[in-house]
């Protein structure tokens, strides 16, 4: 009887223990709710962090490869319309409208020596030297001739690339791809043409002045310059060479028109 007394005393005991253990609040489901929530918008905003990067890679190498589109693109233009901007080195332009505008030259080259033919390699050329020749009535080959007596007689240093005569005649002295003595410093990067004339005054005649009109179109043709490349020996050194064309400025102004003209043909 005692003992049944006692587990009827125990049995509100353990009901009451039972009662006793915490049970989850509604307050603690929300907060759970609310940690799952974080959660998740944590993994939504490094998916959308991830997106974003992968985003911007994708659209920069799409942007680089537009861009050297672009440079292969300009470089391919650059190669067609002005093709020596491409090198620093001597170049020269091979094609039908070259070779159409080359006008007669009758090649007779100095020997190599320090007085007039140095050997020296030219840089890109870019541009030509206009010269005459202040030996009023001589001819192109007397000219060529006292440069290449300079080799024995040791008087100066002097000496030019092409030299046009009297009556047109064109004589090529200096290769293009060697400097003359002609143009100071512009030697390393220039094409030098002395002219030659009848008088003091310097003016040429007219078959002097055609072929050095062609000559010159040609020259600019071979090494992609523009009429505006041809200069004067005054241009360089302020010495009164060519005297026709420094003392009228018109005349000269016309040159350029003319050489223009003849490159226009050509082309």
């Amino acid at each position: 009887m005692e003992r049944k007394r006692k587990m009827k005393n125990e049995t509100p005991k353990k009901i009451e223990q039972k009662k006793t253990v915490p049970k989850k609040t509604a307050q603690s489901k929300a907060v759970s709710k609310k940690k799952t929530q974080k959660t998740g918008n944590g993994k939504k905003k490094v998916s959308a962090k991830k997106k974003r990067k992968v985003r911007r890679i994708r659209n920069s190498i799409c942007l680089g490869l537009v861009l050297l589109a672009v440079f292969f693109v300009m470089l391919a233009v650059i190669k067609i319309v002005k093709p020596s901007l491409l090198t620093k080195d001597y170049f020269e332009v091979q094609g039908e409208a070259v070779d159409a505008s080359k006008p007669d030259i009758d090649v007779k080259l100095l020997t190599v020596n320090p007085y007039s033919r140095p050997g020296t390699k030219t840089e890109k050329i870019k541009g030509i030297v206009v010269h005459y020749t202040a030996n009023p009535g001589a001819a192109a080959i007397a000219n060529r001739n006292y440069f290449e007596g300079l080799k024995d007689t040791h008087e100066t240093k002097s000496s030019s690339n092409f030299i046009v005569g009297l009556e047109g005649e064109i004589i090529q002295c200096v290769p293009t791809w060697e400097i003359a003595y002609a143009s100071n410093e512009r030697n390393i990067d220039t094409v030098s043409i002395e002219c030659c004339h009848p008088d003091e005054s310097g003016e040429f005649l007219e078959d002097t002045y055609r072929s050095m009109v062609q000559l010159c179109a040609w020259l600019c043709l071979k090494f992609d310059l523009s009429e505006k490349d041809i200069i004067r020996h005054y241009d360089v050194t302020e010495k009164i060479c060519p005297k026709y064309f420094v003392e009228d400025e018109k005349a000269w102004e016309n040159f350029h028109k003319d050489v223009k003209e003849a490159m226009k043909k050509a082309k």
